[in-house]
Parts: C-alpha cells; structure tokens; sequence
C-alpha cells in the first residue's frame, strides 16, 4: 500500500483558487495557448473546448442532498488539492464539480496546481505508473493526506476499458465517448463518489 504524504507548506506555492484557474484557462484561449510546455496545436484546441465545457459544466451540476449533507458534517478546515492541466478534458469535466461542491463550505479550501509545474507532487500519485489528471488529494489542517480520488470516476473509466476491450485504438473515438459518458451521467458518479469518501473519513 502506498505511503500517505504529508506536505510542507512550501509544497502548496503557486496555487489557482477556482475562480482564479478559471481565468487562467479563459487568457490561455484568448492568446491561443494551452498550459504546459507543449504548444501543440491539438492541446491548444482542447484547451479551447474545455473553456466552454467548464462553463456548461458549472452551470448544468447540480449538488445532490447526499453532498450536502456530508458537507454538513465537516468540522475541521480542510485543503483540497487537484492537479489539472487547461488541455485535460477530464479536468473540464470534473473541476468544475469540485469547485462548486468546496463553495458550498467554509471548511474545504480548494487549492489547483498544474501538473507539469509540480512533478514532484504529481509524481507521487501516479495512476498505473501514469501522470494521469486531475487528481484531487484532501489534506487536514495539518497539511496531511487524508484521501486521494481521481483521475476519473468508476463509470467513466469503464467506458475507457469496453472502449479498448473492442479494440478501438482510434484516439478520437475514445474521447468522444468519454465525453458523451460524461454528459449523460451530469456529474453524478463525481459527486457520489466524493461523497462517499467523505462519509468514511469524516461521519
């Protein structure tokens, strides 16, 4: 089993609040970037449509009466840190989520740092060996794990599997079907699973 970190405050430099990595993925589309040190035009195009889906996103989810009432049982102030990336259209998908759940208390301070400008952290929760994002890593006031979740909930990373299991190794298709599983699921395998976690570490 893999070690919990614990953190040094210096670790959580250079950090997006959600309102902040909003405004940084919106200017990257404006100067036709992407983040991260490739600039690779078909980064620099998802990370154009990830702008939008993030609005959409934000705007559609709705919090289920589980979350809330999980939120409601937090007494202790709490850092949740996801690493994403502008390009990553699971983080599209997912941040917003997160974001609106951490609003709903004073107790989770949401904390986004990117991937590729923090390997040393992102290379302590790989995926499979992989520098798969996001990745969400709750912290306690003391700046220790408590639990991690990501890169992506149950059912979506199913369709990953059935996906590759016919063996399609057409790129866009895959993506294209993450993305509809995404859509017609509207966060809730997310928000169930996020509650679940905070169920069992803070009920």
């Amino acid at each position: 089993m893999r070690k919990k970190v614990n953190f040094l405050p210096d670790q959580l430099t250079n950090c997006y609040s959600y309102e902040a990595y909003k405004t940084f993925v919106s200017d990257l589309v404006s100067q036709g970037k992407t983040s991260g040190p490739e600039q690779r035009e078909d980064l620099i195009h998802y990370t154009e449509l990830n702008a939008k889906r993030m609005k959409r996103v934000e705007k559609t989810t709705v919090l289920t009466e589980e979350v809330k009432a999980n939120l409601l049982k937090l007494s202790q102030p709490l850092t949740w840190l996801v690493i994403s990336e502008a390009w990553c259209g699971d983080a599209a998908q997912i941040v917003p989520v997160i974001g609106k759940i951490a609003a709903e208390t004073e107790h989770l301070d949401l904390k986004i740092i990117l991937r590729d400008e923090h390997l040393d952290i992102m290379d302590q929760y790989l995926t499979n060996g992989g520098r798969s994002i996001p990745k969400l890593i709750c912290l306690d006031d003391q700046h220790r794990e408590v639990f991690t979740w990501g890169p992506r909930p149950k059912t979506i990373q199913q369709v990953v599997i059935d996906t590759k299991s016919e063996g399609i190794t057409d790129h866009g298709i895959l993506v294209e079907r993450i993305q509809n599983a995404y859509n017609q699921d509207r966060s809730t395998s997310i928000q169930q699973e996020l509650s679940e976690l905070m169920s069992l570490h803070f009920s």
